[in-house]
């Protein structure tokens, strides 16, 4: 094993910045505001976790959707937030199901209802495509497929695009393609 070395850093006065920092706006490739599984590993909860236990996580972590796989990390859907809604779990628990007994699968999206875009169309597309897209779903985030390799290639996000955009948005409240669009036309 390596030992490092500490150093002081009191004469150290300045940041690091990237050389070439374009401001992201709404004419930017929509690739720049999207989350590659390529280069960034997805967030997943395997099936056989409680629901409970999937909330508490999530929450401690402020993510707002995570996909769920089987034991051999296929596929299954995806679980957010929303899904794991007290009235929702409430409802469960009414019909006699023990509170740790509701896994993840009971609360999930599962794939055959869910929509994607295809990657390739992501080609030439901008951020404002993207936008005016997926404002009329009042979804959260939206998937994108490859549909050669037939994978989740990866996600775009409400809130990551508001905030790379540097957009006025209430991060306590769930910030859907509605809300960013509102927040670029308001």
């Amino acid at each position: 094993m390596k030992t490092l070395t500490f150093f002081e850093t009191e004469t150290v006065d300045e940041l690091a910045w990237p050389e070439k920092s374009d401001p992201i706006t709404l004419d930017s490739q929509a690739l720049v505001v999207f989350t590659d599984f390529n280069t960034q590993r997805p967030l997943v909860l395997e099936a056989s976790v409680s629901a409970l236990e999937a909330k508490a996580l999530m929450q401690k972590a402020h993510v707002r959707l995570k996909f769920v796989v089987d034991c051999n990390s296929h596929f299954l859907g995806v679980l957010t937030l929303d899904d794991l809604d007290n009235q929702e779990v409430i409802k469960k628990l009414e019909k006699g199901v023990l509170a740790k007994e509701l896994l993840v699968t009971d609360f999930m999206q599962h794939r055959s209802t869910l929509k994607a875009i295809d990657y390739a169309e992501l080609a030439g597309a901008k951020i404002s495509d993207v936008v005016q897209s997926l404002k009329n779903s009042g979804q959260q985030h939206c998937l994108v497929i490859d549909r050669e390799t037939h994978k989740i290639r990866g996600i775009f996000s409400a809130s990551d695009i508001a905030r790379k955009l540097h957009l006025a948005i209430d991060i306590e409240n769930r910030s859907s393609f509605v809300h960013v669009f509102n927040a670029i036309h308001g």
